[in-house]
């Protein structure tokens, strides 16, 4: 499932947002504040931000500026009830790559939600082909055909990374960073992951000294 962190003070509207985007299949870890938010998105790697403007600490302009600044380049789209044009532009010259104004439509949501997350993953489509395997990028699947592929949590967290960057590089450390666990985060720990995941058909290759390719040939 694609993991998502969600920014939002309004107790009821994040426990809210939370179990609907869960009932779809997507992973919500919650920050009410901008520095938990910070300190979230250095603990661990996710596909999309879901950012509200006004937070404690300062607002969420001001976090996803300092996100990118960073190096951070998640997907972001503030959810926020400033609909006037200048909080609008500012989103955008931040670093968003949507803006929806409150209240909004949960429908709406998910449909920006898809459409962010496709862009990410350099897609037309919700899924990715890929040989004769079929990657789902809003749950995080992955199938044969039609048969679904059943991985372990690890496993399913160093997906994302490769279908974002196929012929591409991945560090290491960015794959141990997607691990999150400091027990199973070594780097024996993902060679055994990666084994696994080419016994399932992804054409995944050593770059010495460097990381991991997924490669489309």
């Amino acid at each position: 499932m694609a993991r998502i962190l969600l920014v939002e003070d309004n107790p009821i509207l994040l426990e809210t947002l939370t179990e609907m985007l869960e009932d779809e299949g997507y992973m919500i870890k919650a920050a009410t504040s901008a520095n938990e938010a910070i300190e979230m998105s250095y603990l661990q790697e996710f596909e999309l931000f879901l950012l509200d403007v006004n937070i404690p600490d300062f607002d969420g302009f001001k976090l996803l500026e300092m996100l990118r600044t960073s190096g951070n380049t998640t997907p972001a789209i503030f959810l926020t009830s400033l609909n006037d044009i200048a909080s609008l532009s500012r989103g955008f010259e931040v670093g968003a790559d949507d803006y929806l104004k409150k209240p909004f439509d949960f429908d709406e949501l998910l449909v920006r939600i898809q459409a962010v997350l496709r862009k990410s993953f350099h897609a037309q489509s919700n899924l990715i082909v890929y040989h004769h395997l079929s990657y789902k990028i809003s749950t995080n699947e992955l199938f044969n055909g039609t048969q679904f592929i059943s991985l372990a949590p690890q496993e399913l967290k160093l997906l994302p990374l490769f279908f974002k960057n196929i012929d591409t590089t991945v560090t290491k450390q960015e794959l141990l960073n997607a691990l999150d666990s400091i027990n199973e985060s070594s780097e024996g720990a993902l060679r055994v992951y990666i084994s696994k995941l080419r016994k399932i058909g992804l054409n995944i290759c050593s770059i010495k000294g460097v990381g991991y390719r997924l490669v489309q040939a």
